[in-house]
């Protein structure tokens, strides 16, 4: 069984997809980035904002677990926020979630279907961290008047595995509804019934313009990231979006930032972090492709020396400042998972 173990769980790697331009002329600031205490800054934000889009970083970290467990469980969290939504949850099982969050009596084998029967095939969402997150809001629920207990809201979109045979299947069934759907579920659930939410998904899923599109405007909305189709979309929502950091060396723009507080929360705009290339902080090499007749034009990759530059304000609003990179440790699996017949059938 051990073997059996290794081998399924080694084959689920997870990778997360890369991507303003610079304008000619544009000042670079050299005004050094301020960090502020991370809880208090979120919830400044959502004094401004409806929405508030925060990076996971690298998936399974347990820094930053241990931050937004922080931030639900200040006294001021429910007085702002109505609703969270999460990319580690099928939308399938909404109904089993709301119950759970609310106190209701719901086994455990029905409950982890919410984590395990989402559109990704590997085991990342099967961390205990992801757990340990809605027993956290069910916990703070028990405490809050019905009026001010939270929703979860799993916004990875429903998918039926018994008609995925093939990745042809998959890619069919999937597409772009990833962004797609958390964005229609966020216009329905949250501001046509004027809530505010945290959205914690993967960082990649809320940037402005994507690097695969060598951060083309133009191309269609279909192909762009939850935080685009809310902002560009018909919502014209202003979100304000998060990067947390678990990639990039930050002292090598900033020397000062080792010094900082963990966690410190910065806001960008006119500093010298905000004004360093995106590249540094998602440093993924991949081919770029231009737009002919409304659709990527897969076929002829952008030549490397016509690849456009955006800064990091471009992208994101603030940076999320967990530690050195070096100090970012990952939720392991349970043992227990490795004994369990029907799991490791189920991720085979």
């Amino acid at each position: 069984m051990k073997r059996s173990c290794a081998l399924v769980l080694a084959l689920w790697v997870f990778a997360t997809p890369a991507g303003q331009p610079l304008h000619a002329g544009q000042s670079v600031s050299t005004r050094p980035t301020t960090p502020r205490e991370p809880v208090s800054a979120v919830l400044d934000a959502f004094r401004s904002h409806p929405l508030v889009a925060l990076g996971e970083g690298r998936h399974g970290n347990e820094q930053s677990h241990e931050f937004r467990l922080a931030l639900i469980r200040d006294p001021r969290f429910p007085s702002l926020v109505n609703d969270i939504v999460v990319e580690f949850g099928s939308a399938s099982h909404q109904a089993v979630m709301d119950r759970f969050v609310r106190g209701g009596q719901v086994p455990d084998q029905e409950l982890r279907l919410a984590w395990r029967d989402t559109t990704q095939p590997h085991t990342i969402w099967d961390r205990p961290i992801y757990e340990e997150f809605f027993r956290a809001v069910r916990a703070l629920n028990s405490s809050l008047p019905r009026d001010r207990q939270l929703r979860v809201l799993l916004g990875d979109p429903p998918i039926d595995w018994n008609r995925v045979g093939s990745e042809a299947d998959y890619g069919t069934l999937v597409s772009d509804n990833r962004n797609r759907h958390p964005f229609a579920l966020i216009q329905r659930e949250v501001l046509a019934k004027k809530r505010r939410a945290l959205i914690i998904y993967g960082d990649m899923h809320f940037v402005r313009q994507h690097a695969l599109y060598n951060y083309d405007a133009s191309f269609s909305l279909d192909s762009n990231s939850i935080v685009t189709l809310l902002e560009r979309g018909t919502s014209r929502t202003k979100v304000f979006t998060i990067w947390t950091n678990t990639t990039a060396d930050l002292e090598k723009v900033q020397t000062d930032v080792p010094s900082w507080p963990r966690p410190s929360l910065a806001v960008l705009r006119d500093t010298v972090l905000g004004a360093e290339d995106f590249r540094f902080y998602n440093p993924t090499e991949m081919a770029r492709y231009s737009f002919r007749n409304g659709k990527p034009d897969f076929s002829n990759p952008i030549p490397r020396d016509q690849w456009r530059s955006m800064s990091m304000q471009d992208q994101f609003d603030a940076i999320l400042y967990l530690g050195p990179i070096s100090s970012i440790t990952i939720s392991p699996l349970s043992p227990a998972l490795c004994s369990d017949a029907a799991y490791i059938a189920m991720r085979a």
